[in-house]
């Protein structure tokens, strides 16, 4: 028997699956398995009592499965969390994913698959339980890898932790889904998970999906051979340009349905074929996928495949806004003019104090690549040897002012300040509405009273 038992807490309301699963678990001789069909008494037992793993039901009265998840968050309980749920409900627990949830099975469950799954949760609670031993604000010395990070500096406890998860998933091969606003670092993070990975000796390849068109991306990822006219040149593809290595997919959510599938068999089997060719291609890549929206949404219930998004959403990794971690703003702006410094060959020493005030006051939809491109634009008109408020534009000297809630008074229509959020959100999102009611947290009905397009 291991020295060692894994304790892992059952919950289902049903005693016969509860107690099938304790039987499997013993006779493992690798878990201690605890059984819990009242959903009541799930948080407080938790609290109360060290679990490596907790298996979960969804579908369960007086409390469900998701509420529970949400009731861990709010409680600070870091478990991983493995769901149960039926064939029929699987759209639920890749929801339940996005909660925070470590994996989910489908009933009947798979025996061996259910060993392999617990073993990857029980490697996740160690590393959780280390995580715990650390400082609240975890310094970036600290990383194994900090290199890797470098080009996103940052004093806020979520981004060091969200650095430390990606450490530890760059250390397998799986692929990895980032998600967060535009501007955000997606595929910055991408390549720090490269540098810290095995492959970090092998390429880097990104690709935008979102500036390609359906019909010229699968030739520009899976490559192509020449046709028989030979008017159709022969190209190898991303897929194997990136061999040894790490490729980055970002806005994967502009993917065909038809690469989709294809792209969805390379990561299943890792096999794939060129345009114009049956030959049959061996992939030997690390896969890393990016998204701006929650691909669980049932508005890309008919356009992203189940399948794909399944496979994509089981090491995912969500980039917080800037606006949630202000005092990354002052550590993002010195970096970005030091940079700059360098690239222009300047010597601006440092960001006035009023101008400093205003960024670190200001919302930032654009998140920190808005916030890079302030700063260029005010080195390029800069006069002195320090950046000031007068160095930016009339049109973002007076956004980031009217944007600013410390900014000194001055009296304007509540009108008028709406409609400019308005029309600064819809030109951020390119005209996109939909995305710019989100963004503004409004229905598009609303956004169009505020907005209309120009004729």
């Amino acid at each position: 028997m291991s020295e060692v038992l894994h304790k892992v807490l059952i919950v289902d309301d049903d005693v016969a699956v509860t107690n099938y699963f304790m039987v499997f678990l013993m006779q493992s001789e690798l878990f201690d398995p605890v059984v819990q069909n009242d959903s009541r008494q799930v948080i407080e037992q938790l609290k109360q009592d060290s679990f490596d793993v907790v298996m979960l039901d969804l579908d369960m009265p007086n409390v469900t499965g998701m509420e529970i998840l949400q009731q861990m968050a709010a409680a600070g309980l870091t478990v991983p969390v493995i769901i149960l749920t039926g064939a029929s409900d699987v759209d639920l627990a890749v929801r339940a994913m996005k909660q925070g949830a470590f994996d989910y099975l489908t009933k009947p469950v798979d025996d061996v698959h259910l060993l392999e799954v617990l073993g990857k949760a029980v490697e996740m609670s160690a590393l959780n339980n280390s995580m715990k031993n650390l400082p609240n604000v975890v310094m970036p010395g600290d990383l194994q890898h900090q290199a890797a990070f470098e080009h996103l500096p940052t004093k806020h406890a979520s981004m060091l932790r969200l650095f430390h998860r990606a450490e530890t998933l760059a250390t397998g091969n799986l692929c990895v889904f980032i998600w967060g606003e535009r501007g955000s670092g997606k595929p910055l993070l991408a390549e720090g998970i490269h540098h810290s990975s095995a492959r970090q000796d092998g390429p880097f390849v990104a690709l935008d999906c979102a500036q390609h068109t359906p019909d010229s991306f699968s030739g520009v990822l899976f490559g192509q051979a020449q046709n028989w006219s030979g008017d159709v040149d022969d190209l190898p593809g991303s897929l194997c340009q990136a061999a040894g290595g790490t490729l980055f997919l970002n806005n994967i959510e502009y993917l065909s349905p038809q690469v989709q599938m294809r792209l969805n068999t390379a990561l299943h089997t890792g096999e794939y074929y060129r345009n114009n060719s049956t030959e049959i291609r061996h992939c030997d890549v690390r896969f890393i996928v990016a998204s701006t929206h929650d691909l669980t949404h049932p508005k890309f219930q008919s356009s992203f495949s189940r399948d794909l998004l399944y496979h994509v959403m089981v090491n995912n990794l969500e980039v917080p806004p800037l606006r949630d971690r202000p005092e990354d703003i002052p550590v993002l702006a010195e970096h970005f003019l030091a940079e700059e410094n360098q690239r222009s060959n300047r010597k601006i020493k440092g960001i006035h104090p009023e101008l400093m005030a205003k960024l670190c006051q200001y919302y930032f939809p654009g998140n920190q690549q808005e916030l890079r491109r302030l700063i260029l634009e005010g080195v390029a008109a800069c006069k002195g040897d320090v950046l000031r408020l007068n160095d930016l534009s009339d049109y973002n000297r007076e956004r980031v002012t009217l944007c600013s809630f410390g900014s000194e008074f001055t009296p304007r229509p509540l009108d008028e300040f709406i409609r400019r959020q308005v029309e600064e959100t819809v030109r951020y999102c390119q005209g996109d509405r939909e995305e710019a009611s989100r963004l503004l947290q409004i229905t598009e009905k609303k956004l169009a009273e505020y907005w209309k397009p120009e004729s």
